[in-house]
């Protein structure tokens, strides 16, 4: 007597979610940004198809390492193949930062132009991908913000009964609409080199580091020096530095 085969009839189990679908559609929407006649110039299709891949895998690659390193730097101790687990989640946009750096050097190296001239022609457009990245947050119910009693704040079910900051939709507000459309005003003539990316990085470690004072900090990091600072606090500082010196070299520049 044989036993019936307990196949499965369903072949394949897909789970499609919002926080990925945001990360196709913010490089989808600055892919085609980029692509423009009006900001692509004298760029091939080719040459901005290449830019957009580079960054992406940088995205990707440094987001996940930098989620690991800054925030969760135990477990990268403790269990060194964790940061290859990427199907578990985990995303910074400092590490992510770096990892657009090196693709932006990447496309350099393979077409010749400057980095100052494919990351001031990229900055215009992230903050399309930095904004749905937060909508992605806020539909997952990450990344909440501190108790509040503001009209509009909200109960996340998952963390506690407090109604709390909706902190995910102020970055959205913030470093995706606002930041955006500063950067696509900014861009919409020629201006002094490095001044687009030297924006870009002012504003955003602004907007971040005024919003973290409305998140709830990391569990397992908490608060750092002297009892208010967070994690993303410490590492966007730097960004407003670089970006405000970026600005201020080139505007001195322009007048030497």
């Amino acid at each position: 007597m044989l036993n019936f085969p307990a196949v499965d009839p369903v072949a394949l189990h897909i789970e499609v979610r919002w926080y990925g679908l945001a990360y196709l559609a913010g490089i989808l929407i600055g892919w085609f940004l980029l692509s423009r006649p009006r900001v692509r110039g004298t760029w091939s299709a080719e040459q901005v198809a290449d830019l957009v891949f580079y960054v992406t895998l940088g995205v990707l690659v440094g987001g996940r390492v930098g989620s690991i390193l800054f925030y969760n730097t135990a477990v990268l101790w403790q269990e060194p193949l964790r940061i290859l687990r990427i199907w578990e989640g985990g995303m910074s946009f400092h590490g992510g930062l770096l990892g657009v750096i090196a693709g932006l050097l990447w496309f350099h190296r393979h077409h010749g132009y400057t980095l100052q001239e494919a990351a001031d022609r990229l900055a215009p457009v992230v903050p399309v991908g930095l904004g749905l990245g937060r909508l992605g947050n806020f539909i997952n119910g990450e990344l909440w913000g501190t108790p509040s009693t503001l009209p509009w704040a909200m109960v996340f079910p998952h963390v506690d009964t407090l109604p709390r900051h909706p902190s995910q939709l102020y970055e959205f507000l913030l470093e995706g609409v606002l930041l955006l459309v500063i950067l696509q005003w900014y861009a919409a003539r020629p201006r002094l080199p490095w001044t687009c990316s030297g924006l870009f990085l002012f504003g955003y470690g602004c907007c971040r580091f005024l919003v973290e004072f409305t998140r709830a900090p990391d569990a397992h990091i908490g608060y750092l020096a002297w009892g208010w600072l967070t994690m993303g606090q410490l590492l966007s500082a730097p960004l407003i530095l670089a970006g405000g010196g970026l600005l201020i070299r080139a505007w001195y520049q322009a007048r030497a």
